[in-house]
C-alpha cells in the first residue's frame, strides 16, 4: 500500500465569520472544524499530516496539538503557496498527498477512502473530488474531455455561457503523486488579477506534461460545504446533528424530537435509551442502557450508568452509578 500524507489548509483568517476565533476552531456541536476533518483523515491510515497555519497559529496549534505537524504561511498568498510551505516536510516522500480545508467538516471518513482508493486505482497524478449541484454559480466547473478525463477548471468568471451551464463543481479537496505535487508546485505563477498562486494551476501542469488527472464525484454535494460564515455554521451544525441523530435512532436509541436534540460526535449511547427534547450532550460522554434523559437536561464529559432518570439537570465531569 502506498504511504498516505495529508496538507490541511488552516492559514486564512476567515474574515465573514467577524469573529477574533480562528475560523477552523468554530464549533460544530462541541468539536472544532479541523478537528472533524483531523478525526476523519485518522481512519484513513495517514502517515503523515501536516496544517498550514497563518492567522491566529498559535490557537490552533494550542487545540490541535501533537496530532499533527505545523508550518507557517505568514503571507496568504494562495492556496499553492499555502501547500509549498509542507514541501519541507514532504517533498521528498513517495506516495499519496491529500490537500483539504480546514473549514470542510462535513466530509466523511468513507469518501475521503473512495477518494484515496479511486487515486490509487486509476494511477492518477492529481484527483479532484467533485460533486453536482443544482445551482453552480460561483464555483470552478470542472471540464471534462470525451473519455471523461479531466481537461481543466474554469473559474466563474473565465466561464463561457457553455461552461457555465456545466454543474460539477471543483470541491477544493485533491489527491496527488506527492512528488509530482511539489515538482508542479515549483512551476505555479502569479499572473493573475490577484496577484496570487493558485493550486488549480497544478492540474494545468501536469495535462500540459501529458500527466493522468481524474475526478471522484461523491453524490452528497451537502458533504462537501465550506463554511464561511456563521450562516453556513448553522447549516453545517443542523447537518451533522441530523448524521449523528439518524446512526444512534439506527442503532436503537429513541430521540422523541431530533430536530431539538443536540448529540456531540464523540457521544456513545446504549440502546434503549430515551432522549427528550431540549437535550444537549457533549464531549466524551456515555450513556447506559434502559437511561432516560431530558426533557431539558446538559451533560458533557460523563459517565452514566444504566436504567437512570435524569431530567432537567446540568451534568459536567460527573459519574452516575446503575
Amino acid at each position: 500500500m502506498k504511504k498516505r500524507f495529508a496538507v490541511i489548509l488552516a492559514a486564512g483568517q476567515g474574515t465573514r465569520m467577524k469573529s477574533k476565533l480562528s475560523k477552523v476552531l468554530h464549533p460544530i456541536l462541541g468539536r472544532s472544524m479541523i478537528e472533524y476533518i483531523i478525526k476523519g483523515l485518522n481512519a484513513n491510515s495517514i502517515d503523515t499530516k501536516v496544517t498550514v497555519v497563518g492567522h491566529g497559529a498559535e490557537e490552533v496549534m494550542s487545540v490541535i496539538g501533537n496530532q499533527c505537524e505545523f508550518v507557517i504561511q505568514k503571507e496568504q498568498l494562495g492556496t499553492a503557496h499555502a501547500v509549498m510551505k509542507a514541501d519541507e516536510i514532504l517533498k521528498d516522500l513517495d506516495g499519496t498527498t491529500i490537500i483539504v480545508y480546514g473549514d470542510t467538516p462535513l466530509i466523511s471518513s468513507e469518501t475521503f477512502e473512495k477518494l484515496f482508493q479511486f487515486h490509487e486505482e486509476s494511477n492518477s497524478f492529481a484527483t479532484i473530488l467533485t460533486t453536482k449541484v443544482a445551482n453552480p454559480f460561483g464555483y470552478g466547473r470542472v471540464i471534462r474531455d470525451e473519455s471523461g478525463q479531466v481537461e481543466r477548471i474554469v473559474e466563474q468568471k473565465d466561464a463561457n455561457e457553455e461552461e457555465r451551464s456545466i454543474n460539477e463543481i471543483n470541491t477544493g479537496t485533491y489527491c496527488f503523486d506527492n512528488r509530482a505535487l511539489f515538482s508542479a508546485l515549483k512551476e505555479v505563477g502569479n499572473d493573475n488579477v490577484q496577484g496570487e498562486y493558485y493550486l488549480t494551476d497544478v492540474i494545468e501542469i501536469l495535462r500540459k506534461k501529458s500527466r493522468k488527472v481524474s475526478a471522484f464525484l461523491t453524490e452528497d454535494s451537502d458533504e462537501t460545504i465550506g463554511i464561511n460564515d456563521r450562516l453556513a455554521l448553522v447549516q453545517a451544525e443542523n447537518m451533522m446533528k441530523k448524521r449523528i441523530n439518524e446512526n444512534h435512532l439506527l442503532n436503537g436509541v429513541t430521540i422523541v424530537d431530533p430536530e431539538h436534540t443536540y448529540i456531540g460526535p464523540d457521544v456513545t449511547i446504549e440502546q434503549d435509551v430515551t432522549i427528550y427534547p431540549g437535550c444537549m450532550i457533549f464531549g466524551e460522554t456515555h450513556i447506559g442502557t434502559g437511561s432516560t434523559i431530558g426533557p431539558h437536561t446538559e451533560i458533557t464529559n460523563c459517565a452514566i450508568g444504566t436504567h437512570n432518570v435524569i431530567r432537567q439537570s446540568v451534568l459536567k465531569n460527573s459519574k452516575i452509578g446503575n
